[in-house]
């Protein structure tokens, strides 16, 4: 039994000792073959690498090559800027060069001028030494010569340095006022024409009494009536004056109040077409034409508030202004002067830049004054402000009303506008005309405030009033002078002359040599 396992034993040695063997046979042909492999590997691996290392060598080469290209070529520009910057810095130093040069001269030169101002100013201190020796000399013999010491020949110059001052300030004067007027009047022109173009009115004429046309003479003994009771009936009831003369088949109505004489005159009218003339029946149709007059007044103040574009006008003062449709001036109706002058100042307020409504309410009520002037003592422009002021009118506008002809301060611009405009409706052509004394009158005061100024050789009133001419004596009256005498002239007449538009003042100075040939 031992003897089997035994063998067991052996055989199972010996299978691991012949696998050990087996396994070492097998692992040296392995070996073998790996190796040769290997061997081959290597062989291939240095063929490759020597491969490479040739071709590495190649492009590296080829890489020295250029960077030894782009070196050198660097290394030219380098040069080539180098010596372009060494060149500028030779022309820079040679520039140098030459400015030390200039400016050496220069330092001379300088060094050589001050040395000669120095001499010059020796040489002028001396001079000026000799000056004044010379000049104190001259003096002095000026004095002996002239037989006037040196302060009455200092104050004699001056009078004549005076004169000549007041002969230029004149010229200036002159000559700054005519630019001034100039300007003015252009301005003024536009104003003015763009107010007239864009109001039109239509000039009226004045009837100074009323003229009644009669069927026959027969009706001026009824208008008598018996002992001239029903003539004493119609003066009393109307408060007129009717003159019946020599003239035929017509009676005359007289009377300072606009209003009694249009009453008068339409009681005539009813009286002589009805045929019935007596106190009582003239009594019955003057309270009828007082209330149809009354009405109408009314009406010509409305439309007259209307026609001037006024608001807020109280109904008081309505009457007062339709009584201004029967008051005349000059022979211009007042109540339409005053819807023009309110037209007026309503186009130039607005052209202005000024409140055009306040302006027009100025214009229209400037003339109040004249609807009563007759009953209430004082000058119309006074009158019309206490009624404006009676009516709690603005302060501006009563100011103006009160100013427009000059009797008080105008405080506003509005005062020296309703002037401008009360003049431009009244002096345009056609608008007013004047009485033969009136306007002789005015020739003769004119040129009685030009001869009350000495110097004056003879004046005439021109071109209707509007332009005088004062020929001067030329060796009293100086040039400005004259230009002074103008001024002045003109200032009396603005304060003692009532005139429509504006009167031109000329001097004339004159000189004339004569001599004769024989």
């Amino acid at each position: 039994m031992m003897g089997a396992v035994g063998w067991f034993a052996v055989a199972a040695v010996g299978g691991c000792i012949i696998g050990y063997i087996l396994s070492i046979v097998i692992a040296k042909a392995t070996g073998s073959r790996v190796i040769a492999e290997t061997e081959k590997m290597k062989t291939d691996a240095k063929k490759e690498a020597d491969q490479i290392l040739r071709e590495a060598r190649v492009t590296a080469k080829a890489d020295v090559v250029k960077l030894k290209e782009e070196f050198e070529a660097e290394i030219r520009d380098r040069r080539r800027e180098q010596l372009s910057a060494e060149k500028r810095l030779a022309q820079k130093e040679e520039n140098l060069e030459r400015k030390e040069d200039s400016l050496d001269s220069k330092f001379r030169n300088i060094e050589k001028k001050e040395h000669d101002i120095e001499a010059l100013k020796e040489r002028l201190s001396n001079k000026e030494e000799e000056l004044k020796k010379v000049f104190a000399n001259q003096v002095t013999e000026l004095e002996r010569i002239s037989g006037m010491d040196r302060e009455t020949a200092k104050n004699l110059i001056l009078e004549k340095l005076k004169g000549e001052v007041e002969n230029e300030c004149g010229i200036l004067i002159r000559n700054t006022l005519d630019e001034a007027k100039q300007r003015a009047e252009r301005e003024s022109q536009k104003l003015m024409i763009h107010a007239i173009q864009r109001y039109a009115g239509d000039c009226t004429y004045e009837r100074t009494t009323a003229t009644i046309p009669l069927p026959n003479d027969e009706m001026k003994g009824r208008i008598i009536g018996r002992e001239g009771r029903n003539i004493r009936a119609l003066e009393a009831a109307t408060g007129v004056n009717i003159l019946i003369d020599d003239t035929p088949e017509a009676v005359v109505i007289s009377c300072f109040d606009p209003i009694r004489k249009e009453t008068a005159r339409r009681l005539l009218e009813k009286l002589i077409s009805d045929g019935r003339i007596h106190p009582t029946r003239i009594e019955e149709l003057v309270k009828k034409i007082r209330k149809e007059i009354d009405e109408e007044l009314f009406e010509y103040g409305e439309k007259a508030v209307l026609d001037a574009s006024v608001q807020g006008v109280p109904k008081a003062l309505l009457p007062l202004l339709g009584r201004l449709h029967f008051r005349f001036s000059f022979s211009q109706n007042v109540l339409k002067h005053s819807i023009e002058t309110a037209a007026f100042m309503g186009a130039i307020a607005s052209e202005l830049g000024l409140d055009e409504q306040k302006a027009r309410r100025i214009g229209l009520f400037h003339d109040i004054g004249k609807a009563v002037d007759h009953e209430i003592e004082g000058t119309h422009a006074a009158i019309g402000a206490d009624i404006l002021r009676k009516y709690n009118e603005a302060k501006d506008v009563i100011n103006a009303v009160a100013a427009h002809h000059g009797e008080v301060e105008g405080l506003t611009v509005y005062a020296a506008l309703t002037n401008a405009c009360d003049a431009l409706s009244a002096s345009r052509p056609g608008a007013r005309s004047e009485t033969t004394e009136l306007y002789l009158k005015r020739l003769e005061q004119l040129e009685t405030i030009a001869n009350d100024f000495s110097g004056v050789e003879s004046c005439f009133a021109l071109q209707a009033g509007r332009e005088i001419r004062v020929v001067v004596q030329p060796e009293k009256i100086s040039e400005a002078q004259a230009q002074v005498m103008a001024r002045d002239i003109c200032n009396r007449i603005e304060k003692e002359m009532n005139y429509p538009g504006q009167i031109k003042v000329s001097i004339i100075r004159e000189t004339r040599s004569v001599e004769y040939a024989k």
